[in-house]
C-alpha cells in the first residue's frame, strides 16, 4: 500500500509507504519527506506506546510499539533493515493498511 503527500511548502508530490516508517533508507534516505510521526501517530491512536529514533545523519525510524509492557517488535529483528511485514503482529499491519492506504493527502 502507498499514499501520496504533497509538501506543505512547495507543493512537491511525495509518494510513500508506512513500511518507511521502519526502514533505515525508507524516505529516500531521510532526503524526503520523512512520515515516521505520521505512522507513528496511526500506532498510538489504537493504544500503543511508540518510540521514533533519529538514524544516521537524517533519517527517523520507528524503534519500539508496546502495548501495555509487551514490545510488538520481536527480538532478532534487524531494525532498519528487517521488512516490518515479516515481523510485525497482524493487527498492527492490517491497522497501518487500514489508515495509510492509496489516497492523495493535500495540505
Amino acid at each position: 500500500m502507498s499514499c501520496t503527500t504533497y509538501c506543505e511548502g512547495c507543493g512537491a508530490r511525495h509518494d510513500w509507504s508506512w513500511e518507511e516508517a521502519f526502514d533505515k533508507f525508507g524516505f529516500g534516505d531521510g532526503d524526503g519527506l520523512v512520515m515516521t510521526d505520521t505512522v507513528a501517530n496511526v500506532i498510538r491512536q489504537a493504544g500503543y506506546l511508540v518510540a521514533t529514533q533519529k538514524w544516521g545523519l537524517h533519517n527517523v525510524i520507528i524503534t519500539s510499539i508496546k502495548l501495555g509492557r509487551i514490545e510488538q517488535i520481536p527480538k532478532g529483528k534487524r531494525l532498519g533493515y528487517d521488512d516490518p511485514r515479516d515481523y510485525l503482529p497482524a493487527g498492527i499491519i492490517a491497522l497501518l493498511d487500514e489508515h495509510i492506504r492509496n489516497e492523495e493527502e493535500r495540505p
